[in-house]
């Protein structure tokens, strides 16, 4: 089985942003509204047909909750948060969740909207990377996800047919946009997540990578 894998909040730890989001608006909740904001931004641009750079969504993302705090961000603050970006942690149950994956005989990806040299520095720097087959970006074919390019690309780069891969993510979005493009899929219960209401309802749930099992 291809086990396709999104990467921000299902194997990396946005906890990570909480201190720069607390220093500046006086609450680490910011970070969730700056994450929701973000991708209600993705939503719509994928929605509309068109495309944007991810990182430039996240950007400017921030400089809005930060503003709606009452605090306009410098530059060098901006650049602070980029590098916190990068170096987010994964969480504690991602490297052995992937390992068991891999020593049960699947293939392990990553496929993720934000921008391919950013996720390739994160998956580096979160020691991820390299137990990884390979990392795919949405970037590669200019459509975020949901939209199904970017789901059809990593079938294409591996000649098998939707049934053979599952998407694994903690995103109800995710889930339905791999649904629609007829891949297999696996929510990933992170803490707060749930189902997207009215959507299929996922072929997996699990609360953590290593309690994931594939036929």
């Amino acid at each position: 089985m291809l086990c396709v894998f999104d990467v921000n909040e299902t194997l990396l730890d946005l906890a990570g942003l909480d201190p720069w989001f607390a220093e500046l608006t006086g609450t680490a909740r910011a970070r969730r509204e700056w994450f929701d904001l973000a991708i209600h931004t993705a939503l719509a641009t994928t929605a509309t047909g068109g495309y944007r750079d991810f990182a430039e969504i996240a950007g400017a993302a921030a400089v809005d909750t930060v503003a709606r705090y009452g605090h306009d961000l410098t530059e060098a603050e901006l650049a602070r948060f980029r590098d916190a970006l990068l170096s987010l942690s994964a969480h504690a149950d991602v490297v052995p969740g992937l390992k068991k994956l891999k020593q049960d005989g699947h293939t392990v990806v990553a496929l993720t909207n934000s921008p391919l040299a950013t996720v390739e520095a994160q998956l580096q720097h979160a020691g991820v990377a390299t137990v990884l087959d390979r990392i795919f970006s949405a970037q590669q074919v200019s459509r975020l996800k949901p939209a199904p390019e970017p789901y059809r690309q990593v079938l294409d780069a591996y000649g098998i047919e939707p049934c053979q891969a599952v998407m694994v993510a903690a995103h109800g979005w995710d889930i339905a946009g791999a649904e629609a493009a007829g891949l297999r899929t696996a929510l990933l219960t992170r803490p707060g997540v749930r189902p997207l209401p009215g959507t299929p309802a996922p072929d997996h749930t699990a609360a953590s990578l290593p309690e994931l099992s594939f036929d």
